[in-house]
């Protein structure tokens, strides 16, 4: 192939022209785009721990805050149809709805009975939730 000089100097042997870096290559140093260092798992093992810990109490109160509550949900349905209080779960389900209710058992004393049994266990169930919500809440920090 001939070459006319009147374009610049001849292109290296087996290139059409120069190489350029291109969108996708990086020019040789150091890499600029990258962020600085920020710390890791290797650098912080102790805060990675401690988040982990958290993390897994906050999940064994959010378990036990749901269990009270299906227990006093369990409650107020066989009290409302008048489930037999013979039968072994559901007096276990009784027993334990008594033992969380934490005294919050005869806060409303309506002349309906049973109305006072929703009501009664019903803030029981809330005063659990918005207590287990906080204590994720504060774990979670």
């Amino acid at each position: 192939m001939n070459y006319d000089p009147r374009y610049g100097p001849p292109p290296q042997q087996g290139y059409p022209h120069p190489q350029q870096p291109g969108p996708y290559q990086q020019p040789p140093g150091p890499y600029p785009q990258q962020p600085p260092h920020q710390g890791g798992y290797y650098d912080e093992p102790r805060d990675r721990r401690r988040d982990d810990s958290s993390e897994t109490i906050a999940h064994i109160v959010r378990v036990v805050v749901g269990v009270v509550i299906a227990i006093f949900t369990l409650h107020v349905l066989f009290v409302v149809f008048d489930a037999n209080q013979g039968n072994g779960f559901v007096s276990f389900i009784y027993t334990m709805a008594q033992v969380f209710v934490l005294g919050l058992g005869d806060v409303f004393t309506p002349d309906d009975e049973l109305l006072g049994v929703v009501l009664n266990y019903a803030l029981a169930a809330l005063v659990w939730a918005v207590g287990g919500k906080l204590i994720i809440k504060a774990l979670r920090r």
